[in-house]
């Protein structure tokens, strides 16, 4: 049986036990928080210690701040009513290990397709100055309120730990 397939019967289960009154009505999260998509920092209830219904979480490769995410942000705080932003890295992620242009080489070689190259794939080396852009870039958006607190933090994969980047 394949994951997805465990994953469907799972949530046979798991609708069983749901309860409606958890859709009811729209989202109303008090922090925004970006992270990688990394399965490493899954757990945001444990890491920061914050109940799940108060997050509004933005995943993605990175973390990077793209136009899309920028969009998620304005519409978790303008809309959905996030007082917060939080921007969550990490040690060893994926994205340090190879260029945008090492990447576009390799897929292209390994398929033998080379016209979806050059793909962006937001790679970056050094996640203390990554975490900065995105802050800048965040901070920078008209749409996104000043008084609107955005911080960036860097998880530690081998402590647990949380650093902070400023």
């Amino acid at each position: 049986m394949s994951l997805i397939d465990q994953a469907l019967k799972s949530n046979e289960q798991y609708a069983k036990n749901y309860d409606p009154k958890l859709g009811a009505g729209p989202p109303h999260p008090a922090i925004a928080v970006l992270t990688c998509m990394d399965p490493r920092l899954s757990d945001l209830e444990g890491i920061l210690g914050l109940k799940r219904a108060d997050m509004d979480v933005i995943r993605n490769g990175g973390p990077s701040v793209t136009d899309e995410v920028l969009a998620e942000l304005v519409v978790s705080t303008r809309v959905l009513g996030s007082k917060e932003i939080l921007l969550l890295n990490h040690t060893g992620c994926g994205f340090t290990t190879f260029t945008d242009a090492e990447l576009n080489a390799k897929l292209s070689n390994q398929t033998g397709d080379k016209s979806p190259a050059p793909m962006r794939f937001l790679s970056y080396k050094d996640p203390v100055e990554h975490t900065k852009e995105q802050i800048k870039k965040v901070r920078s958006h008209p749409w996104i309120a000043k008084d609107v607190p955005v911080r960036g933090f860097i998880f530690d994969v081998d402590t647990g730990r949380l650093r902070e980047v400023t």
